[in-house]
């Protein structure tokens, strides 16, 4: 049990007071917790030693008056809001509305050397205020306190809703200590201008009376007025407002300490005064004054309770804030696993309705409202956009702001220098001087030797100033960049919680078209109106391309019509349903990209960054086989090829088979002109025919022919030469590759006439198949399905035409640098990626169709490269091998049974028409 403290007031409550007030219980709430800062600050007086009164920020400055009919200083206090990081000012300390408030959130500080004493300036986005106060130091106190303060401010309030993610990536909050940074001592208060005490002291007068008066805001005057009018007359003998210290009793034990309590306690009052509508303050005034004479006795006696045990009453105080705090903490879980446990909830609900629905219009009703929940998660994409564009604002005006301190600070130091050499002169000019003998010293020479020494006091205190400018503003500068770095590291967790919320959409939107495509292969079993609503939503959703192409601007990552190479991104079908499976295609991609982006791909990239010079290793193999970024591409292939091909590279080689090609014209010639308009159809750098790259794909490949005359050129080089030309550009890089394709990596006679080598790889495919998937090797031999009309072409090209752009040369990357049993990986990997799909069709048709496209629709590159390099192991090169060699034996001896054959047949066929033509003689013999 806790025990209470014997006046039966509970630690950190408001006091109750037990007079009679006419106005309730709100006038008794409001009086104990008015009462309640005078208990806190008798315990803080009595314990010195626990916790000081926090100090109030305020005092009298001159204020500048640049908008008005009168421009000239006017005197304000100026106090500092903690809650909002506004400096309010207003007339006189006994004011109750202000005048008007500078916002010091976004503001920087500034002090010209130049200027008046004590001048100095608050920058904000909209408004400079140029204020100035009593003194030198005053000035400096002031500028060293407001920056505290909007350090302080800035660190407390984050305003940004993450999520667990994000909040474990956000940077640990960062204290901001002034006096440790090195740049400007910590400023004595001078209690005499600065403070609750110069409240007391009477207001600065001006030359006029009009001239401190606000002709911009004379309601609030004639307010501030009529209200410090009745509340002297309420309050007889005290001069200024209800919330005034002079009101209150002075303790006979400590008048002094007392006072100073009193005073710290002001501004609350003053504070809780101005809260106060202009509708009712004559109804408050009477309670206010009862407050005065009715909360002191409960003071005195709750000092001396306090007095007699304050070491239990400081252990219970502790208790209470500790145990609020683990509430408090508690409550937030609690609110956290609510809205969890009810997200969970409301997807089960939803499930379950799907699936105990009777019809399909109850299906599709759920459908529907999926897409409202699409059209929802849609309008928070736009909101956090809007939010980061707001934050990229801030940024610009924050980087303007430092860049123009920047030009400031150097400035001064050149100001500073060149002071500091005509003070070396004046100084060596002096030395001169008093070297000379003492009678050429005259009294024209002694005073003009009085006047450089005083102008050598002049230029040393401005140096002092200069030095003291020079301070200020690089804490100025220190204590900016470390809100431009926190406001960045916002921004960067902001647009990395937009792109999860944007892959999510996209995979809702994913799933909406493939559950439409279901019920429209379900549609000859449903009612005609139902299969017009499915054509009908089909429509709706191929349509909103349009809508996405005119919001592109808002999105993250929009998903382009070409890539960097020029691919299409999204294939253009003519069928209607191979339309919606393209759209299907789309959405996964851009999914996949929002959500590799950050996680995957930058890493990648600063680790390929950090690779200055490449030489063969097991860090560069893990490297390429994750994907080798665009912009090292190129100089990663040519480091391959070269490597490769470094004993076969001749100096003007490629030259002189270009020029071979002009003297004389190839046999293959006319079948490379009739390849080259079918050459990579999806991509717009070859379906034009005045594409520049068009001309330089023909010269390779001729240049080729004549480079292996025993090949000459095969339907499928093209496709290879084209890749190579849009990662290298240069023709002679391209050639070079397409030679290390066919003559080093892929086996002998791979590309001859016979395609021998060709055959022989689809077999070893089928016996890693077997091993490999041997579910779906028994499925293709139930339904009699030869995988090798559809593999043949993928190992023949490289899955040119096969595979997406990006992880077509995601595979490439690995095939050039490891051979081909990335072929043979990867192929493994697509038909892994797609088992279970191919396993649920049981019409050998239906299968062939699905083989025909399914290799586009693979969207996920980093899926399919973790089952080829991770999944299919072990694959050694050496079993490779065997099994290539085996089966060439076994096809060269078909290859010649059946050789043998066709010459028996072809005998036959001339023995037959031998004879018949021997009989067709004699019958015209016996006619004769």
């Amino acid at each position: 049990m806790e025990k209470r403290p014997e006046s039966g007031e509970i630690p950190g409550k408001p006091v109750e007071s037990n007079s009679d007030d006419n106005s309730g219980n709100t006038g008794s709430a409001k009086e104990g917790a008015v009462s309640s800062p005078h208990r806190n600050l008798g315990n803080a007086q009595l314990n010195p030693s626990r916790e000081e009164p926090r100090k109030k920020l305020c005092g009298y400055l001159n204020k500048l008056g640049v908008k008005g009919p009168i421009k000239a200083w006017k005197s304000r206090w100026f106090f500092y809001d903690e809650n909002k990081c506004h400096l309010l000012y207003c007339r006189t300390a006994q004011d109750v509305n202000p005048l008007g408030s500078i916002d010091l959130s976004s503001a920087g500080f500034d002090c010209k050397v130049e200027a008046d004493e004590g001048v100095f300036e608050i920058r904000t986005p909209s408004r400079v205020f140029i204020l100035k106060a009593v003194s030198r130091e005053a000035m400096m106190y002031w500028l060293q306190q407001l920056q505290m303060k909007r350090w302080a401010f800035c660190n407390t309030q984050t305003g940004l809703p993450v999520d667990s993610v994000t909040m474990a990536a956000l940077p640990a909050n960062e204290t901001m200590h002034t006096e440790g940074e090195g740049f400007l001592p910590p400023v004595k208060t001078p209690t005499d201008v600065v403070g609750l005490k110069a409240a007391s002291l009477p207001a600065p007068q001006l030359s006029a009376a009009l001239q401190n008066i606000s002709l911009k805001h004379p309601w609030t005057e004639i307010q501030n007025t009529i209200y410090n009018i009745c509340g002297t007359r309420q309050l007889p003998g005290n001069g200024r407002s209800i919330s005034d210290v002079e009101g209150f009793p002075e303790h006979p034990g400590t008048p002094a300490e007392e006072q100073e309590v009193e005073g710290e306690a002001e501004c609350p009052g003053r504070e809780q005064a101005r809260e106060e509508t202009w509708a009712g303050p004559r109804s408050h005034w009477p309670r206010k004054a009862k407050w005065l004479t009715s909360s002191f006795p409960a003071f005195t006696e709750g000092l001396a309770r306090e007095r007699s045990s304050p070491d239990n009453l400081a252990v219970l105080q502790q208790q209470v804030l500790t145990l609020t705090e683990e509430v408090k903490s508690q409550k937030e879980l609690v609110k956290l696993l609510h809205k969890a446990l009810e997200a969970a909830q409301q997807e089960k609900r939803a499930s379950s309705t799907y699936l105990t629905a009777a019809e399909d219009r109850d299906r599709l009703e759920l459908v529907r409202h999926k897409v409202r929940q699409i059209v929802e998660l849609s309008n928070r994409v736009e909101a956090l956009e809007s939010d980061r564009r707001e934050l990229e604002q801030s940024l610009a005006l924050r980087d303007s702001r430092v860049e123009e301190l920047q030009k400031h600070v150097q400035l001064l130091m050149d100001k500073n220098q060149a002071k500091q050499q005509v003070i070396l002169k004046l100084t060596e000019q002096i030395a001169l001087d008093l070297s000379e003998p003492v009678q050429e010293a005259d009294a024209v020479a002694a005073d003009t030797l009085y006047k450089q020494q005083e102008e050598i006091e002049h230029l040393k205190d401005d140096l002092d100033a200069y030095r003291t400018q020079n301070r200020f503003l690089n804490s100025e500068i220190h204590q900016v960049t470390k809100l431009w770095r926190s406001v960045a590291e916002k921004e960067k967790f902001l647009l990395m919680k937009c792109a999860r919320l944007q892959a999510r959409s996209c995979q809702v939107e994913s799933k909406y078209l493939m559950m439409l495509r279901r019920l429209q292969e379900a549609s000859p079993d449903v009612a005609s109106g139902e299969a017009e609503l499915v054509k009908s939503l089909i429509q709706e959703a191929l349509q909103w391309d349009a809508k996405e192409e005119a919001a592109e601007a808002l999105q993250l990552n929009p998903v382009r019509e070409y890539d960097d190479y020029g691919f299409m991104t999204i294939p253009k079908y003519e069928v209607e349903d191979w339309k919606l499976l393209a759209k299907i295609q789309a959405l996964e991609i851009k999914s996949n990209n929002l959500l590799s982006h950050t996680a995957v791909e930058k890493p990648l990239g600063e680790r390929w960054a950090s690779v200055a010079e490449l030489s063969p290793s097991a860090e560069l193999k893990g490297l390429i086989r994750c994907g080798i970024p665009v912009e090292h591409r190129q100089r990663v292939w040519k480091w391959i090829v070269t490597q490769r091909l470094s004993h076969h590279h001749a100096a003007n080689h490629y030259e002189s088979l270009l020029r071979q090609c002009e003297r004389t014209e190839h046999p293959a010639s006319r079948q490379i002109e009739l390849d080259l308009p079918r050459t990579l159809t999806n991509n717009r750098h070859f379906t034009s025919p005045t594409s520049q790259l068009v001309p330089k794909l023909r010269r390779v490949l001729l240049a080729f022919s004549w480079q292996n005359p025993a090949i000459g050129y095969c339907q499928g080089l093209n496709r290879l030469a084209a890749i190579a030309l849009l990662v290298l550009e240069e023709e002679e890089s391209a050639f070079w590759c397409l030679v290390h394709i066919v003559e080093n990596l892929m086996p002998a006679d791979y590309y001859s006439n016979t395609l021998i080598a060709s055959q022989v790889d689809q077999r070893v495919f089928k016996d890693f198949l077997s091993e490999k998937l041997p579910r779906l090797t028994a499925h293709f031999e139930q339904h009699r399905i030869d995988v090798s009309l559809i593999t043949f072409n993928w190992f023949l090209v490289a899955f040119v035409d096969s595979l997406v752009s990006d992880i077509l040369l995601r595979v490439w990357d690995a095939f050039l640098y490891e051979g081909t049993k990335v072929i043979f990986r990867y192929a493994l990997a697509i038909f892994k990626y797609n088992e279970e799909e191919i396993l649920r069709i049981h019409d050998s048709l239906e299968v062939y169709q699905y083989l025909r496209f399914f290799t586009h629709m693979i969207g996920d590159g980093r899926k399919l490269m973790s089952i080829a390099f991770n999944d299919m192991n072990p694959f050694p090169m050496k079993v490779l091998r065997n099994r290539r060699a085996t089966h060439r034996e076994e096809l060269e001896a078909e290859l010649s049974k059946l050789e043998r054959i066709k010459v028996q047949y072809m005998k036959e066929q001339a023995e037959q028409v031998a004879w018949h033509l021997d009989g067709a003689v004699s019958e015209e013999e016996e006619e004769m």
